[in-house]
């Protein structure tokens, strides 16, 4: 088989025992890293550091990326001003930090008759977040509750 040394230096062809004890002696272990190449290579290595740097690496790797999560907003079709901004801000700020969201218009009683009420309003919302964000799903009525699916627009 080939021998590699931990430095990436070739030693070149050598018995199976001969690796082995040249492995023993520098205290590594023999990684097999190619065995459908004639002759396989192998080389010596510290497995436990490897594995040890690679699980580091994974982890940092985990830490930088961003899952996206989605956030639900919920309406009512006779909102007030006020807490009609204060959810659009709480949208906004989700779209803002790269999520997507949910807008959710749940209707009470006879108000159920009138789902024009609740579009206008989801209508309204997607004017203001129009720069943030794009309709995913369009709004679409479930029993008593209709829903859209807004995701943020990526300006980077």
């Amino acid at each position: 088989m080939r021998l590699i040394q931990d430095d990436g230096e070739q030693i070149g062809i050598v018995s199976i025992d001969e690796a082995r004890e040249r492995a023993g002696d520098r205290g590594m272990d023999l990684v097999e890293v190619a065995a459908e190449a004639r002759p396989p290579v192998v080389k010596m290595m510290d497995y436990g550091k490897y594995k040890y740097e690679k699980a580091r690496a994974d982890r940092e790797a985990r830490k930088k990326q961003h899952t996206i999560k989605v956030k639900e907003v919920k309406f009512r079709p006779g909102i007030e001003d006020h807490d009609y901004e204060f959810k659009v801000g709480h949208a906004r700020r989700f779209l803002e930090e790269g999520n997507k969201v949910k807008l959710t218009m749940m209707f009470r009683g006879r108000q159920v008759t009138h789902p024009e009420i609740g579009l206008q309003v989801l209508s309204r919302v997607m004017e203001d977040l129009g720069e943030l964000g794009k309709v995913e799903s369009q709004p679409n009525m479930e029993g008593r509750v209709m829903s859209m699916v807004v995701a943020p627009v990526n300006t980077k």
